[in-house]
């Protein structure tokens, strides 16, 4: 759905609420040539308590972490962001919505160097459903390895949620739609399981989960960090500093993908090769349907995840 056809009106910039088609920026905006971004992607759920943002603290964490590496000075405190958050999705009536923080460089010089330019905020919000399809969530779907690898932590910090390096996604989500397949698997300089474009991978073998770790050049997700919780929570072993090699992928007994806009989404096939009985296995139906009982707000002792709009 493009925005054009989303109920959406509003943009929180630098303290101002401004309209969606006012909200714009200079075509020489530093960010815009060197992708000196960093962002965040949360979402505000529709529980049985009524909307509440998953996970906020965590996210706003990460996003003054991302912009301190990249000698970001946001200009705003964590509650005025969290404020304007807050009334964006109340004024525009969500119940459930996507939440897209933005740190960027803006317009004054368009050297490689951003010193002399403003860092700026937006945060926006609009409605988004399953991001790799409506039936995904149950059917799973078919993805392929790419042959882009990730960018290794000593060519960009990988903990870093920055625009610029999410081209390596771009590529490697593209390729694989090129090719028929849904979404990717990227691997890492070595030639070890990173994750995909946008979401962290989960493994399954003999009753046990297994994650890439933070060395093998991954985002640490929040919703990885949530699924390893719930996993352990429910009984399982869970390796969540896993090195997984690419013929691993093919064996398993199960794989899916985790984030925040993929939520818990399971894997049919790599590269052709069927996983598991080709569909959503019983570990990760478990796991799932955890995931999405507590965002629903009816799983208990984990209260200090939501904050009610």
């Amino acid at each position: 759905m493009s925005f054009e056809e989303m109920d959406v009106d509003t943009i929180w910039m630098d303290g101002e609420f401004v309209d969606w088609d006012e909200a714009q920026t200079h075509v020489l905006t530093h960010s815009l040539h060197y992708g000196t971004g960093v962002f965040e992607g949360a979402r505000c759920y529709d529980t049985s308590d009524g909307p509440a943002l998953f996970r906020w603290d965590e996210h706003l964490d990460r996003l003054y972490d991302s912009a301190k590496v990249l000698d970001h000075d946001i200009d705003h405190t964590r509650e005025e962001i969290t404020d304007a958050t807050l009334s964006l999705i109340r004024e525009q009536g969500f119940e459930s919505c996507y939440i897209r923080p933005l740190v960027y460089y803006g317009y004054n010089s368009l050297g490689v160097s951003p010193k002399d330019c403003p860092s700026e905020t937006i945060v926006a919000c609009w409605p988004w459903g399953a991001y790799l399809g409506e039936d995904a969530i149950e059917n799973g779907v078919d993805v392929m390895v790419s042959s882009w690898r990730k960018h290794a932590s000593s060519q960009i910090p990988t903990n870093v949620k920055a625009t610029g390096p999410y081209l390596n996604s771009m590529l490697a989500g593209e390729e694989a739609r090129r090719n028929g397949y849904v979404e990717a698997i990227v691997l890492n300089k070595e030639g070890k399981v990173a994750e995909g474009p946008g979401e962290n991978i989960f493994m399954v073998n003999d009753g046990e989960l297994f994650t890439t770790g933070v060395s093998e050049s991954i985002l640490d997700g929040i919703t990885r960090d949530t699924v390893i919780d719930l996993a352990r929570d429910l009984g399982y072993t869970v390796n969540d500093e896993a090195s997984i090699g690419r013929g691993q992928l093919y064996t398993a007994d199960e794989l899916f993908f985790t984030g925040t806009a993929a939520e818990v989404t399971p894997i049919r096939s790599v590269d052709d090769t069927e996983i598991g009985n080709g569909s959503r296995g019983p570990i990760t139906e478990e796991i799932q349907q955890q995931f999405f009982e507590l965002v629903e707000g009816n799983l208990d002792g984990y209260d200090e995840w939501f904050l009610d709009v």
